[in-house]
Formats: structure tokens, C-alpha cells, sequence
């Protein structure tokens, strides 16, 4: 029989289930699908379907473009379901009915959403936010002490706005955040409510209002608790990391390196990690002393080549903020006309956090722009930018 093992998926998943120490049969039971299928798909005699090839790159543990290249499923199942997450919280303040999970099942599932946003692993989110955001406003609701469940609220508000806003749903991100500013307070809790405004600066780049953004950026830090244990450090250093980029984009380098002098010295107390849902540590300063550099523009970016040249972030990160890294890296090698540089540095972002790179803006602009420039290998950069929509 012919193969019709297009971009040989078939043989990136053997290689891939070989790596990971799994047999065929592993990988059909985590998949959840037959035997036969994994067997026929690894011959290149079948071709997955979308779902089919989601959940094998699931059960092994990669993002799908890994697998095939070509695959935008993930881009299509984000947008279909973006209309049932909306509908979920279209009465977030008024009881619909009890929760289908306890409170101990959805904390679970909330912490996995975490895993997956940090992973930039999207369409899971998208596939789970509707229902999960269903039960937990039905156990906020239907809790007499709603601490507990204000933070499973919040937490699975912020996997599902990760989804809208980097997929231009800006309008539904809006609302998200909207829903976990009303629901932070019940959890009593300021370090929640510090992570809160770290994620409302996205409505600030939305609307290009920097210096409102930076203005509510101080506010949260003078409002967020003394730094006396690992999460109130990381909690108030991430905001001033938040602070350096938007206080960047509104063109005030003293603000922007007063804030990162901050983060930078909070950092120190602690080891890179992940503290309430946010990357915070020397390595995640690192990356955002790149990204204030580009968010100053031209003038800035020799900062940007001289961390680079001495330091490149580790798997210790989060692949979305690693991703981030290299996609930041790249506009600035772009502004400083190293070409083909500024293409090594798509290609990497791609590499580490697919779906966070294709549907990153700058990732979209720099590559168009390179192709327009004609200064890297013009067929290989038309592929790429095809893939990233570009052109």
C-alpha cells in the first residue's frame, strides 16, 4: 500500500515514543486509541486525523507541529471553541446550576491548565475551558466559604484567557480578566490579587495605554504584601518585571530600569521557578531585560545583543517565556540588520513553543518583514512565514 505519511508523522512518532521509552502499545493506551492505529500511522499506511494526532502528541508530551509541521488543527479547534468559553461566563455572577466535580477534582484540573499555559500547549486549554470554567463559577457559587473556590476560579479563568488573548481574542480576554478581578477578593488572599494584576496588563498592550498600565502596575506593588516568604518575593518581583516591559513601551528607560534593578534584586533570593502560576527568578529577569530593551526601541537593542552573546535561557523555563525570549531576540536582530540571525532566532522560538510562535505578532511581522527584505534563504523563509500566516 502507498504511504500517505505526509511530512513522515508517522516516522517523527516512532522516533519521538522511542525517545520517551514507550512501546506502541503505551502510546495507543495514552492516546487512547487502538493498537492498530499507532502501528498503521508509524508505517505511514494511515494519516491521522486532527483529533487523532492531538492526542498522541498529548500522550507524548510535545506540541502536534512537532509531529507535522503543517498541522493547524490546534489553530482551528482554539477558535471553535472560543464561543463556548465566552458562553460560560456570560452570567459569571449569577448561580446556574451545582458543580459536576469537587473542589479538590477541579483544583487538580486548574493545576494542569497551569502546566499546559506555561507549555504554551493551547488546544488542550481550549478543549477543557468551557466545562472546567462551567463548574468552577457552579462551585464558587455553591460554596459556603468561597476562598478556596476563588482561587480555582481565578486559575481557571487565566488558563482560558491565555488562549483568547494569544489567539486575538481580546475582547473575550477582557471579560476573563474582568472575572478574576470580581472573584479575587473572595479568596482573602493579596498575593492572588497581586498575580491578578500582573495578568490585567495585557488589557494595557492591548489598548496601548502604557502609562495608565504602568500607573496601575505601581499601585499593585505598594498593594502587594511585604516580601517575606518565596511566593510574596516572586509575587511583587514579577510585577515589577510586568512594570520594566510596559514602563519599555511607553519610552521611559529610567522607569523601566528602575523596575528591572528591582526584579532583578528580588530574583536573587530565590531559584528560577514557578510561584502562583508565574515564571519568576534570575532567569525570567534575564528574558524580560531583552524584552525591555526591544520595547525601547532602536536605540536600545546592543542591550539585547549583549545578553544574548553571554546568555541563553534554559529548559528551566517555562517554553513560553523561552519562546518569548527568541521571538523578542529576533525583532531586535532584525532592527539591527542581522538577517539571517534574526531567522535562526524564529526558527528556535518554533522549536521550543510552536503554537506560542505562530500566533505571536512579532513572530508574524519579522518574518514577513524578512521575506520582503529578501536576506535569508528565500524558499525555506517563504515556508516559514506560510506556516506562521505571514503572507
Amino acid at each position: 500500500m502507498p504511504a500517505l505519511d505526509d511530512g513522515h508523522v508517522g516516522q517523527r512518532i516512532a522516533a519521538t515514543r522511542k525517545a520517551k521509552r514507550l512501546r506502541q502499545a503505551d502510546l495507543a493506551r495514552e492516546a487512547f486509541v487502538s493498537l492498530a492505529m499507532v502501528k498503521a500511522i508509524e508505517r505511514g499506511v494511515r494519516k491521522p486525523s486532527d483529533a487523532t494526532l492531538e492526542a498522541i502528541a498529548a500522550a507524548l508530551g510535545v506540541d502536534p507541529t512537532r509531529l507535522l509541521t503543517t498541522f493547524t488543527g490546534t489553530e482551528r479547534r482554539v477558535h471553535a471553541a472560543l464561543p463556548d468559553v465566552s458562553a460560560s461566563i456570560a452570567a459569571y455572577d449569577v448561580p446556574l446550576g451545582l458543580p459536576n466535580r469537587t473542589l479538590d477534582e477541579l483544583r487538580r484540573a486548574v493545576d494542569e491548565g497551569v502546566h499546559w499555559r506555561l507549555a504554551a500547549q493551547y488546544g488542550l486549554i481550549a478543549q477543557h475551558a468551557p466545562v472546567l470554567l462551567s463548574d468552577a463559577l457552579a462551585a464558587f457559587h455553591a460554596a459556603a466559604d468561597r476562598r478556596v473556590a476563588a482561587r480555582v476560579l481565578v486559575g481557571a479563568a487565566r488558563s482560558a484567557d491565555a488562549v483568547a488573548y494569544k489567539y486575538g481574542a481580546r475582547d473575550l480576554s477582557a471579560r476573563l480578566i474582568e472575572l478574576m478581578r470580581w472573584a479575587a477578593p473572595y479568596a482573602e488572599d493579596p498575593l492572588l490579587s497581586a498575580s491578578v494584576a500582573y495578568v490585567r496588563t495585557e488589557t494595557f498592550f492591548t489598548a496601548r495605554a502604557h502609562a495608565a498600565g504602568a500607573l496601575a502596575l505601581e499601585a499593585a506593588v505598594d498593594a502587594a504584601p511585604a516580601p517575606s516568604s518565596a511566593d510574596a518575593v516572586a509575587a511583587r518581583g514579577a510585577l515589577h518585571m510586568r512594570a520594566a516591559v510596559i514602563a519599555g513601551r511607553d519610552g521611559n528607560a529610567d522607569a523601566a530600569d528602575t523596575h528591572l534593578a528591582e526584579a532583578r534584586r528580588l530574583a536573587q533570593l530565590l531559584r528560577e521557578g514557578t510561584y502562583l502560576g508565574t515564571a519568576f527568578g534570575p532567569e525570567s529577569v534575564r528574558v524580560h531585560e531583552v524584552s525591555v530593551a526591544v520595547s525601547l526601541g532602536h536605540d536600545h537593542i546592543n542591550r539585547a545583543f549583549t545578553l544574548a552573546r553571554k546568555w541563553a535561557p534554559s529548559s528551566d523555563l517555562p517554553a513560553e517565556r523561552r519562546s518569548g525570549f527568541w521571538i523578542e531576540l529576533s525583532r531586535a536582530q532584525l532592527w539591527g540588520n542581522r538577517f539571517n540571525d534574526a531567522f535562526e532566532s524564529l526558527k528556535v522560538a518554533r522549536l521550543i513553543a510552536p503554537q506560542h510562535t505562530r500566533e505571536h505578532p512579532w513572530a508574524r511581522e519579522t518574518a514577513a518583514t524578512l521575506l520582503r527584505l529578501k536576506r535569508a534563504d528565500e524558499e525555506s523563509l517563504h515556508h516559514f512565514a506560510d506556516w506562521l500566516g505571514a503572507v
